[in-house]
Formats: C-alpha cells, sequence, structure tokens
C-alpha cells in the first residue's frame, strides 16, 4: 500500500442516471487502495434500495453532524436532507466522492486539490431508460431530463476530466484509469488528468475543511446513482 502524508480526494459526480453508483462500486471492488464515502439523508429507504445506498439517519443526528462540521455541503430537498461528509479514511487509503453536481461545485470551492471526474450517461434517451429502471417516477424523470444540458456544461465547467458511461466495464476502466495518473505522481495532485477539457494549475493541499453553509434546494441530491 502507497501510504502518502495526505489522501487524495476523487469526486465521481453527474446527472441523475449517469451510473456514478454502480461505477464508484465497481472501483472500489477493485481497488483497495480507494476509499468510498457514503453521502448521509434523512430520507427513507426506497424499496428494493440498498442499505448502504446512504448512510440513513434521523433528522436529530444529521444536524448534529452539521454542528460538528461534518459536512462538506449540505441541503434539504422537499423535507429530507442530505449531505457529504467531510473525509475521514483509514490511513494510507484514497478517497472517492459519488456526489452531484451541487456538491462538486462546493467540494472544488472548499477543496480545490480534489480531482473532479464528471460521469455523463451516453444519451438523453439513455438516461431517461436508467432512471426508469432504479423506479422513478415520470414526473422527477422529465424534471431531470429537463436539468440535463445543464448540468453538463456546469459540470464541464469545472472538471478535470469527462467520462462518458457507454456501459459499466468501460466507464469503470477510464476512471480508473483517471485515479492511476493522479496518483503516479503525488505532486500533481489538483492538476488536470491526461485527456482533461480543463486546464488547471496547480492547487496546493488544504487542511481539514469548515463546514459549508447550506445550498438551495434541488433535486439534485436523491438519486440513487
Amino acid at each position: 500500500m502507497d501510504v502518502r502524508s495526505a489522501p487524495v480526494i476523487f469526486v465521481l459526480f453527474g446527472p441523475g442516471g449517469a451510473g456514478k453508483g454502480t461505477v464508484a462500486d465497481h472501483l472500489v471492488a477493485n481497488d483497495p487502495d480507494l476509499w468510498l464515502s457514503r453521502s448521509w439523508t434523512t430520507r427513507p429507504r426506497r424499496p428494493g434500495e440498498r442499505d448502504d445506498a446512504y448512510v440513513f439517519v434521523d433528522r436529530a443526528a444529521f444536524e448534529e453532524h452539521i454542528a460538528a462540521g461534518g459536512f462538506f455541503e449540505w441541503a434539504e430537498f422537499l423535507g429530507n436532507l442530505y449531505g457529504t461528509p467531510v473525509p475521514d479514511p483509514p490511513p494510507g487509503r484514497d478517497v472517492l466522492l459519488e456526489i452531484d453536481l451541487q456538491g462538486a461545485q462546493q467540494v472544488r470551492r472548499l477543496r480545490p486539490d480534489a480531482a473532479l471526474i464528471l460521469l455523463l450517461p451516453p444519451s438523453t434517451e439513455a438516461q431517461e431508460e436508467r432512471l426508469r429502471a432504479r423506479g422513478d417516477d415520470e414526473g422527477h424523470i422529465a424534471k431531470r431530463l429537463r436539468a440535463g444540458r445543464a448540468e453538463e456544461r456546469e459540470g464541464r465547467a469545472i472538471a478535470d476530466a469527462v467520462v462518458v458511461n457507454r456501459d459499466i466495464p468501460q466507464a469503470t476502466a477510464e476512471v480508473a484509469g483517471i485515479v492511476g495518473r493522479y496518483r503516479s505522481d503525488a505532486g500533481t495532485v489538483g492538476e488536470p488528468a491526461e485527456g482533461s477539457e480543463n486546464p488547471r494549475p496547480q492547487a496546493p493541499p488544504t487542511p481539514r475543511v469548515p463546514t459549508a453553509p447550506p445550498t438551495s434546494p434541488t433535486d439534485d441530491h436523491p438519486e440513487g446513482q
């Protein structure tokens, strides 16, 4: 295991239906040095949803975590709270955050050294099919599809690399390659990976971050992948 003084933070983000959860699970299953930080929510678990899809907690526990400065960012949507915790990985392991655009924007601001990887569906039709397959209702699907272009545009503006998820093995391999290139030189964390469409000067690592203020409620957080 390659033990560093500080872990690399990788952020896998994108619109609903991009396949983030599935790709993230495949990444950590095949990389013992990558630790997945699960988002928190106060919403009930959906029928058939894995019990580790989120850290499911009650409102009191969530608010206690807010007060303790435990979130990168958090927001409330339709009466439920959603948040990205400040990562606390085991020693020697890098961090993977699987979040949405809103969360990625917060992480970019708070941790400019993080590596942001935008995952996109190959088409609107594929996105619609994936949203329907995971059980989203028709109103939510329509709203997601309408927001898709803006999410892609805003995501490309902050991403260090972009991967189109045509199928899980292909997307997982591409993201794993990006992770490997960032790790190849610990001194280049914060620089764009090979093939990035968004060159950015290197940002120095920052210390443990404070809690971000609540973001505007959207329907970005409550998604299964």
